[in-house]
């Protein structure tokens, strides 16, 4: 077996590695690089059988549904199969009618389960649920030709699912040949003490919360469910209620997991803002927003009882809670990557937070392992060689791993 990195040896995001055995080729992640403004077919690794036309191409493996790992399947033939977790192909559809075109994954495959095996050509799979801010997240063991790649993905050991990361340590995979590691933690200024753990956040959400007079906003991503569930408990700690808009409501629905955050949870309402009204009517989304609408309130409702919410904000909110003049006494938290509050993402979040006298706090934890848990995984599984992956940093790999072995992008080599 041998593998190449078409992208991911010296950055973060747009991951794509393939791995060939007799004649036979699998893809593991085909993401959207993230330094982008776009998504075109120009981004797509120079691969043979993208179009369908090459039998040798037996599929694509998804490790994760962030966009920089599956963002280009909107790209290659219909006929390719794609295999990632159950969970995360419902949540990608769910949330592909409100992304921009190009987002929408129809190809069939493999759904994975934690543990089993799957044979696809040549090929044996066998993916690990991992803990990471994505949901259904998988490093996946790839074997053949008497060799064993194992591909970490994006994972961390901080999460709500952190015994998911203590399992794979206490059980690690045997007999590794090459570990593709993650690192993109690595040569960030805020490694000097550990990363903060969902727990952590709730506890100090529950701060802000209580000594907050009005309206609690909270900005995070709608698809990292970890948080969310720390932010319900701690609105639930702290005698308030969550609410979230009919796209959040769908991707939590998309879970199928009972004890994930639901609209129809008593401590759930809903808040449709204009804008999203709008989008509901011109696509006829009246069936969705009846089923998440039993916890449904209005913009006077909210007004008269700020004090009471948590809200899930997402930018769409602004113009609503200006003018419902629902920003007295309230407190907005940055809960996302501070990259991209710092290359402008958000500038007009920014100003509007300005011209409403809202000072921005930020509370965040990394999706990603901090160095100490990378070296745990390294030592736990032992691999023959570690090639660095998904990292601004490979050059401080030898400082903390054993046995490293650096590849290019588009350079193939023997496992």
């Amino acid at each position: 077996m041998r593998a190449c990195i078409h992208r991911g040896s010296h950055q973060i995001g747009g991951s794509c590695v393939e791995v060939e055995s007799g004649g036979e080729r699998l893809l593991i992640d085909l993401g959207l690089p993230l330094d982008v403004d776009d998504n075109t077919i120009a981004y797509l690794p120079p691969i043979a059988g993208l179009d369908g036309n090459d039998p040798g191409l037996k599929g694509i493996l998804i490790s994760h549904p962030h966009i920089d790992h599956y963002g280009l399947l909107a790209h290659i033939s219909p006929e390719l199969p794609v295999g990632m977790g159950a969970a995360a192909r419902h949540i990608l559809a769910a949330a592909a009618p409100w992304m921009p075109s190009g987002f929408n994954l129809t190809n069939s495959g493999w759904d994975f389960r934690s543990g089993e095996m799957l044979e696809i050509g040549s090929f044996r799979v066998t993916p690990y649920l991992m803990d990471h801010s994505a949901y259904d997240a998988y490093a996946l063991l790839i074997e053949a030709d008497e060799k064993r790649l194992f591909y970490s993905g994006d994972f961390r050991g901080h999460g709500r699912k952190a015994t998911l990361y203590n399992d794979i340590i206490s059980n690690p995979p045997a007999d590794v040949d090459a570990l593709l590691l993650e690192g993109t933690t690595l040569g960030r200024s805020d490694n000097s003490s550990p990363a903060l753990t969902e727990k952590e956040i709730e506890t100090r959400l529950v701060e802000v919360f209580k000594a907050t007079p009005g309206l609690a906003m909270v900005h995070t991503s709608a698809q990292n469910i970890d948080r969310i569930v720390s932010i319900f408990r701690a609105s639930k700690r702290s005698g308030r209620r969550l609410l979230i808009d009919l796209y959040t409501a769908a991707v939590l629905e998309a879970t199928r997991n009972p004890n994930v955050p639901q609209s129809h949870w008593p401590e759930v309402a809903l808040f449709v803002p204009h804008k999203q009204r709008i989008k509901i009517k011109e696509n006829g989304w009246f069936e969705l927003l009846k089923r998440h609408s039993i916890n449904r309130i209005f913009i006077e409702q909210l007004r008269d009882n700020l004090n009471k919410f948590t809200l899930l904000f997402r930018p769409v909110y602004r113009d609503d809670l200006e003018k419902g003049g629902c920003l007295e006494g309230a407190c907005y938290i940055y809960s996302l990557w501070e990259g991209y509050w710092n290359r402008g993402s958000f500038d007009r979040v920014a100003d509007w937070l300005s011209r409403n006298s809202i000072h921005k706090q930020s509370l965040h934890t990394s999706g990603h392992a901090d160095p100490e848990d990378l070296h745990r995984l390294v030592e736990a599984i032992k691999p023959e060689k570690v090639t660095p992956i998904h990292t601004f940093r490979p050059d401080l790999y030898p400082g903390l791993f054993p046995n490293v072995e650096f590849h290019e992008d588009g350079e193939w080599w023997e496992i």
